[in-house]
């Protein structure tokens, strides 16, 4: 897959496309461009709003009449049910009509245990029921009769009168009744003799009527459907509440997972020294225990085996460099993500195109640079281990996208044999836990046979001009 057509919608995701997004229409003809949704939605809006209240009404009446015989709790919580449909129902078409999108409540947040007496009886204690109960039984019918009937009489105005030329002339007795065009000039002009042809005033007036409904069309259907939002928004959303109960959630989710993504690197730090130059230095040590107890006996294997220890103690020094790909290196802090990224390119095993792409003066903090300088490490050091490739490419670029803020994106892309995932407890799966503990989001795309790309998209607020010092 190639990383510069990645689809514009995967960017609420964090699957995000390098490119800047081509222009977005404005003005006037944006707003004609979003009509035939909003037409849709309101066309439909009086229909659904009265088959709604006819449903609900009937189950919850029904309900209330007879909640003393106890099926009739089932009824009334049917009709709760049912108006919690139609709401959802309802902020499915205006996402349909183009506003953005509602976030629901929280379902059963009263009930985590389950149930079915306690499912039973949630709705009753749940709010959002009521709320929802009210906008289908109340809210919703009446605002629903004033929009539909507006959006009729708007629409077959600007039609009637841009086209009555055409059909006029198929109705009977339609000449005999042209006097409307009189009554407008008498009161504009009061006391004119103009001498209009009856068929020409009228005509010219009805299209000059249908021209002005047309051209204002657009906005009566956005007012419209931005009374439904507004309403749908204040009876059908989430609650504020919520909305920061969710967000501390995730910032409680994404904290915990930097903190077992730190903790497993650490722990796989302390097996690789361990393993590697842990031991090789322990051989080393031993070495020249014997090479000391040699020299005098047998110099010339004492001599062979300085080279063994030389050896060794280069193998170790390699591994230890290894290693030290893990933390922030001094170039990183002396010379920036751009060189240290070069630098370490240049380490790898594996020839490495460098395509990086930002600006000289870009505040990246400098978690953010340790970070994304930790994560290609991490992806160069995977690729040359695992992917069987011959070559490698790096690539880093700063965007702002304006509504989601300013990210950081690095692309690590190989020609080796693919099938690469983030498998719980390998290498992926804690870079991923890292990135997600930065509120970033790590992209995998590797079919079998290859090739691999593997992108880290990480939000990052630009540092102001007194901090960068």
């Amino acid at each position: 897959m190639s990383t510069d057509t990645m689809p514009a919608d995967r960017a609420a995701a964090g699957e995000v496309e390098t490119t800047d997004a081509a222009p977005r229409r404005r003005g006037y003809w944006r707003l004609w461009a979003g009509v035939p949704r909003e037409l849709g939605f309101l066309i439909l809006t009086m229909p659904i709003a009265i088959l709604a209240l006819v449903v609900v009404s009937t189950l919850f009446f029904t309900g209330i009449g007879t909640i003393a015989l106890v099926f009739g709790i089932f009824l009334v919580v049917a009709a709760l049910g049912t108006a919690r449909g139609f709401g959802v129902l309802e902020l499915v078409r205006l996402r349909w009509a183009g506003r953005p999108e509602i976030t629901q409540p929280v379902w059963g947040r009263n009930n985590p245990e389950g149930g079915f007496w306690r499912a039973l009886f949630t709705p009753f204690v749940d709010g959002h029921y009521w709320l929802y109960l009210l906008h289908t039984l109340v809210i919703n019918p009446i605002v629903s009769v004033v929009t539909w009937s507006l959006t009729i009489a708007w629409l077959s105005t600007a039609l009637a009168g841009t086209t009555s030329w055409i059909w006029r002339g198929f109705i009977p007795d339609y000449e005999t009744d042209l006097w409307v065009h009189d009554v407008v000039l008498d009161w504009l002009f009061p006391g004119n003799a103009f001498t209009i042809d009856p068929v020409v005033g009228e005509t010219v007036f009805e299209i000059i009527v249908g021209l002005l409904f047309l051209a204002t069309l657009p906005y009566v259907f956005r007012g419209l459907t931005l009374l439904h939002d507004v309403i749908a928004r204040g009876t059908l959303g989430a609650w504020r509440s919520e909305v920061l109960q969710a967000e501390v959630s995730r910032l409680s989710a994404s904290r915990g997972a930097a903190v077992q993504a730190e903790d497993a690197s650490l722990r796989r730090l302390e097996r690789d020294i361990h393993d590697g130059p842990q031991q090789r230095l322990v051989r080393l040590q031993m070495d020249l225990a014997s090479i000391e107890r040699a020299m005098e006996r047998d110099p010339e294997r004492a001599r062979g085996m300085l080279g063994e220890a030389r050896e060794q103690a280069r193998e170790t020094l390699d591994e230890l460099r290894a290693l030290s790909r893990g933390f922030a290196p001094p170039i990183l802090q002396d010379r920036g993500l751009a060189v240290a990224l070069e630098s370490l390119a240049a380490r790898s095993a594996i020839p490495v195109t460098v395509e990086i792409e930002l600006p000289t003066d870009a505040a990246l903090p400098a978690s953010i640079e340790r970070n994304v300088y930790f994560v290609a490490a991490e992806l160069l050091t995977n690729a040359v281990k695992h992917a069987e490739a011959s070559g490698i490419r790096l690539r880093v670029g700063l965007r702002d996208t304006g509504a989601t803020g300013r990210w950081i994106d690095l692309w690590v892309t190989d020609n080796g044999r693919g099938g690469a995932s983030p498998v719980a407890g390998h290498g992926l799966a804690g870079l991923e836990e890292r990135v997600r503990g930065l509120d970033g989001v790590l992209v995998v795309d590797s079919p079998i046979g290859g090739p691999t790309s593997i992108g880290a998209h990480i939000p990052y607020v630009e540092l102001a001009a007194s901090d960068r010092s």
